[in-house]
C-alpha cells in the first residue's frame, strides 16, 4: 500500500471516530430522541404545530438535495449563483401566539419603533408602516460568530394582511451559500427596517461576513436596523432573571414551546444532516427558527409602546415602570425619570429593587435641588438593614454638616455609619466634624 494510499485509510478511520462520537454525545444530550423520532410518521406528528402543511412527504428519497422537499413544503430556487430551498409559512391573521394578536400587527402605528430606536441607535427609525419591516433570524453552524460561521438557514418573517409570512433560505450544502444570500439581498429590497434580537452583536456581523467572502454586496446599507434586544433588556431585566428571547417568549406570551431543539444542538443537527443526508431532524430546526421569529414580531408590538409616552405609560409592574424609570434617567429626563421611580415604588417591588429605587430617587432629587425629598427618602434608607443603609447615612451626614451646619447631628449619622461598617473615609470625616466640634466648645467657653 501505497504513502498516499495509508494516510487515505488513516484519514477515513478518523473520520470514523468522530461521527461515533458525535452520535454518542447527541444522544446522551437529547435522551429520547431515537426512540420518540423512530418513525417518520412519529416524528411529523410530534411537529403538528407547524400545520399540515409543512409536512409534503413522508418518504425518504435518496438524493440529499431532494430529501429536504421530502419534509418541508418548499422548493429548490435556482439564482444566476446556483441553488438553494426555500419554503415559507403563514400564521394566519386570526390565530394567536400566546397572549399576542397575530390579526394586529398589521394594526401597530407607523411611527411605533421611532422612539425606541433613538435609544438603542446612532439614528432614529423614520416612519414606516409595519408592512415595510423585515424580521431576520438565522440559524448557524457556530454559536460565537467568526469568519468561518455560515448561517445555513435565515428566516425573514413579515405581516401582511393574510397574517405573519416567514420565508426560510436554507442552503442544503456549503455550495449553495452564494445562491441563498442573492435571494435574501433580493428579499429584503422590499423592506426598509430590520428588525432583530441581538442581530447588531451577531446575526447582522456573520452574515455581512459571508456577504464580503462571496464578494456580495451588503444588503444591509440601505436599511434602518432595530435590536429590540436592547429595549426589552431596559423594560425587564428588573423583572425577569433572563431577557433570552425563548424566556420572555414564556414570561411576557405565555408560551409553551413542546419538542423545541436547544439552539447549542443546532449545529451539530446540522452537520449531521450534511453527513447523511437525513432531513428528518432539520425540520425542528426550520420550527424554532420560524417561532423565534413571530416572538420576536410579537415583542416588537409591546416593546416600544412602553418607550412611546413613558409619563402616560399603562404599565402596572412596578419592576417595568423602574426599567423605564433607568431609562429615562440615562437620557437626562430626571424629572420624568423621577415620577416613574415613584410610580414603580407605589406598585411595589422587591425588597433589593425597591431599596435600590428609594437611592436612585434620592439620587435624583438631590440633582434636582429638592433636598427636603432627599433627605427624607435617605432618612428611610437609614432606618432599616439594606445595602443602601451606610452610603444613605453618609449622605445624611454630608447634607448636615455642609447644608445646614449641624455638626452634632452629622457627627452622630457619621458614627451611626461607621457602626455598621468601617470605612477610611468615614473615619476622616469623624475625625473632622468632631475637631470641629471641639473648637466650637472652646469658642463657647472662652466667651
Amino acid at each position: 500500500m501505497s504513502d498516499l494510499q495509508e494516510q487515505l485509510a488513516e484519514l477515513r478511520q478518523r473520520i470514523a471516530r468522530v461521527s461515533v462520537e458525535c452520535d454518542r454525545k447527541f444522544s446522551a444530550r437529547t435522551p429520547g430522541v431515537s426512540e420518540r423520532f423512530a418513525s417518520a410518521v412519529d416524528f411529523a406528528e410530534s411537529f403538528d404545530s407547524l400545520g399540515s402543511d409543512a409536512i409534503a412527504g413522508r418518504l425518504r428519497i435518496e438524493d440529499g438535495h431532494e430529501h429536504a422537499q421530502a419534509w418541508l413544503s418548499g422548493q429548490e430556487v435556482e439564482t444566476e449563483f446556483g441553488r438553494h430551498f426555500e419554503t415559507e409559512k403563514l400564521y394566519e391573521h386570526h390565530r394567536r401566539h400566546g397572549s399576542a394578536d397575530i390579526g394586529s400587527l398589521a394594526d401597530l402605528p407607523h411611527d411605533l419603533l421611532a422612539s425606541l430606536s433613538t435609544d438603542v441607535s446612532a439614528d432614529p427609525i423614520p416612519h414606516a408602516p409595519p408592512s415595510a419591516w423585515a424580521f431576520l433570524d438565522t440559524e448557524t453552524t457556530g454559536l460565537s460568530g467568526g469568519t468561518g460561521t455560515c448561517a445555513f438557514l435565515i428566516g425573514v418573517g413579515r405581516i401582511t394582511p393574510e397574517g405573519f409570512r416567514v420565508r426560510q433560505f436554507f442552503m442544503r450544502d456549503y455550495g449553495e451559500e452564494a445562491s441563498a444570500l442573492h435571494a435574501v439581498a433580493a428579499h429584503l429590497a422590499e423592506f426598509r427596517v430590520m428588525i432583530t434580537y441581538n442581530g447588531r452583536t451577531f446575526d447582522q456581523p456573520v452574515l455581512e461576513t459571508r456577504y464580503r467572502l462571496n464578494r456580495a454586496k451588503s444588503p444591509f446599507v440601505r436599511l434602518d436596523h432595530l435590536d429590540l434586544l436592547h429595549g426589552a433588556r431596559r423594560l425587564w431585566k428588573l423583572r425577569f432573571d433572563s431577557c433570552r428571547l425563548v424566556d420572555l417568549e414564556n414570561q411576557v406570551l405565555g408560551v409553551e414551546r413542546h419538542g423545541d431543539l436547544p439552539g447549542a444542538l443546532i449545529p451539530y443537527v446540522y452537520f449531521d444532516y450534511l453527513r447523511t443526508r437525513d432531513a428528518a431532524r432539520m425540520v425542528s430546526i426550520f420550527h424554532h427558527n420560524a417561532t423565534d421569529i413571530l416572538t420576536l414580531a410579537c415583542l416588537t408590538g409591546i416593546v416600544p409602546y412602553a418607550f412611546r409616552d413613558p409619563g402616560e405609560s399603562t404599565l402596572r409592574n412596578g419592576a417595568e415602570l423602574a426599567g423605564i424609570a433607568r431609562w429615562l434617567r440615562a437620557a437626562g429626563e430626571l424629572e420624568q425619570a423621577r415620577k416613574l421611580f415613584r410610580r414603580a415604588v407605589g406598585a411595589g417591588l422587591r425588597d433589593d429593587l425597591l431599596f435600590q429605587t428609594l437611592w436612585d430617587v434620592a439620587a435624583i432629587e438631590r440633582k434636582l435641588g429638592v433636598m427636603e425629598q432627599a433627605v427624607a427618602t435617605w432618612n428611610d434608607l437609614a432606618e432599616s438593614r439594606n445595602a443602601f443603609r451606610v452610603r444613605a447615612m453618609e449622605e445624611l451626614a454630608k447634607h448636615y454638616e455642609h447644608r445646614e451646619k449641624d455638626y452634632a447631628r452629622a457627627l452622630e449619622l457619621t458614627r451611626g455609619a461607621l457602626e455598621h461598617e468601617e470605612s477610611a473615609g468615614l473615619r476622616k470625616r469623624e475625625e473632622r466634624i468632631s475637631r470641629r466640634l471641639t473648637r466650637m466648645h472652646a469658642d463657647r467657653i472662652g466667651k
